[in-house]
Formats: structure tokens, sequence, C-alpha cells
């Protein structure tokens, strides 16, 4: 669950970024917008319940 959360945080970040950079693809802003708070709520979710999410 960890690592989905960094990766949809990455391509947040990336679609940022690239939106950010060309004004011809700003739907990609809103995307990495979008992307950023559900990886926020997932990551606080995950916090919250006290999950560390090791598995050995």
């Amino acid at each position: 669950m960890n690592a989905l959360l960094i990766i949809a945080g990455v391509v947040a970040i990336v679609l940022l970024l690239v939106g950010g950079f060309s004004q011809a693809l700003n739907w990609l802003l809103w995307v990495g917008v979008v992307l950023l708070v559900i990886a926020a709520i997932g990551w606080l979710l995950s916090f919250m319940s006290g999950r560390r999410g090791h598995t050995v």
C-alpha cells in the first residue's frame, strides 16, 4: 500500500510539473492536483490507522 502511495505521489508531482510548463496541457495540472490529494489522503489514513505496511 505504501509503495502505491509513493508511486501516486511521484506521478502527481511529474504531472504537476508538466502541466505547469505547458499551457496547452493545462488539464494535467488538475489531474496532478487530484492525484496528489488522493495520495495525501491515503497516506494520512494509513498513518492514522497505525498500520506500518511492513510485510516480511
